[in-house]
């Protein structure tokens, strides 16, 4: 089976390391293909031998992509086109469609109430999402609120099929010498209480909550790993604060173990999230977290994740001070951590593969 995975590009965020996960665990043969920019996921995909097309679209109305994109279909011959966020979901199917692909299936990682991976969600943005997706064969959704968000716009409920994400909770185990390289490399202090913050540098991440909060951290260091549009305000902000010595703005990272093996807390202030990717990993580093919005912790029994605490807006600065006074252990891995093992999504994803391949040759023959 061959299977071309589409996504918008490849930098460093939560549904591109999502893809470069599961690609070394699919039995699939499986190829990428990035509608845009490179980056650090798309060089550590490369190095595992996995072929990366890319595809130079030059904004959201550079339709010339899209028949590039069909003619890399046709001559793959592929099997399955996979697509993962807004606009790969749009062209992808298109050119899925165009290319005769006979199994067309697309992620929906990133759909809020207001915003879908960032952009504001008006009238033309969801009718065009609508619209694409008839072209599909089935859309996933990456935990039960996006499957009921997807609902609500119209998307049948036959269509939608909900796979959670899934994480190598190997990759992520806590390594106390990678933690002394990493404070190393960053100028951290081994004896420092640092506060992590992993993903897109976005409004909608409410990053500067932690900037805020390290003006009641003595002494600790707020390590923010990410690129996005708010950095340069992120940067005035703690500036403004008389923080800016302590806030470590890290960019993009292939090495998230060694990240998370600097950390001593991380915390996710996001009011709005569609899994919550950085929370697990957090947890399978041993690391206690804090969180505002997390359906991925949310679904699942109270005990499958001690280490992780919901707490509000008014509560993080508190919390954030109560563990940099207490200084806890590292944590063993929870057994949120196991659910969530990238092997079950691999299994659902190919199977869904399979089942749709197999409706397809049915219908066929009719």
């Amino acid at each position: 089976m061959r299977v071309l995975h589409v996504i918008t590009g490849l930098a460093a965020g939560g549904a591109e390391q999502q893809l470069r996960a599961l690609l070394p665990y699919m039995s699939a043969r499986c190829e990428v293909a990035v509608l845009t920019g490179l980056g650090v996921v798309a060089e550590a995909i490369k190095a595992t031998g996995v072929p990366v097309h890319r595809l130079d679209m030059r904004g959201n109305r550079d339709l010339r992509a899209v028949g590039r994109l069909a003619r890399l279909m046709r001559t793959g011959r592929y099997d399955v086109v996979h697509a993962h966020l807004y606009r790969a979901c749009v062209y992808g199917r298109l050119a899925a469609r165009l290319a005769n692909v006979p199994a067309i299936v697309a992620t929906e990682h990133s759909i809020g109430h207001e915003r879908i991976e960032g952009r504001r969600i008006t009238m033309p943005i969801r009718q065009l999402y609508l619209a694409s997706e008839l072209l599909g064969h089935a859309t996933v959704a990456v935990s039960s609120p996006v499957a009921e968000r997807l609902a609500a716009w119209g998307i049948p409920r036959s269509r939608i099929v909900v796979i959670a994400n899934g994480i190598d909770g190997a990759a992520f185990g806590y390594d106390p010498r990678l933690r002394e390289r990493t404070r190393a490399r960053l100028g951290v202090p081994m004896d420092a209480f640092v506060v992590g913050g992993v993903g897109r540098l976005e409004p909608g991440k409410r990053f500067d909550l932690l900037i805020e909060a390290m003006k009641g951290l003595d002494e600790a260091i707020l390590l923010l790993v990410g690129t996005g549009s708010v950095r340069r305000r992120l940067e005035d902000l703690a500036r403004a604060l008389g923080v800016e010595r302590r806030v470590i703005f890290a960019g993009e990272s292939a090495d998230m173990r060694g990240m998370l093996s600097a950390m001593d807390a991380l915390a996710a202030p996001s009011q709005e999230e569609t899994f919550g990717l950085a929370v697990v990993e957090a947890l399978a580093a041993g690391l206690p977290v804090l969180y505002d919005s997390c359906p991925a912790i949310d679904d699942l029994p109270r005990d499958a994740a001690p280490g992780a605490r919901r707490v509000t807006r008014g509560e993080l600065g508190a919390e954030l001070r109560a563990l940099a006074t207490a200084r806890p252990a590292r944590l063993a891995p929870p057994g949120a951590v196991r659910l969530y093992d990238i092997r079950h999504q691999v299994d659902q994803l190919e199977a869904l593969y399979r089942r749709l391949l197999g409706a397809q040759a049915n219908e066929e023959q009719r």
